[in-house]
């Protein structure tokens, strides 16, 4: 499994137990797990304007 597939994973576990209506500690320790998650995520996904650029490039004849 891809480090993307295992953040995917671990996000969607977070979501779905603050969805349980944890008690407030918890609450605030899954809230704490899941922005590092959403950090480690947007270091892994490209900005849309790198995927724009990336495509144009390939797109170009001679490029």
């Amino acid at each position: 499994m891809t480090s993307l597939a295992k953040l995917l994973t671990q996000k969607q576990q977070l979501l779905a137990r603050l969805e349980e209506d944890p008690g407030p500690n918890e609450r605030a320790e899954l809230e704490r797990i899941l922005e590092k998650v959403d950090t480690a995520l947007n270091s892994l996904e490209p900005a849309p304007s790198d995927i724009a650029e990336d495509h144009d490039s390939r797109s170009r004849p001679g490029c």
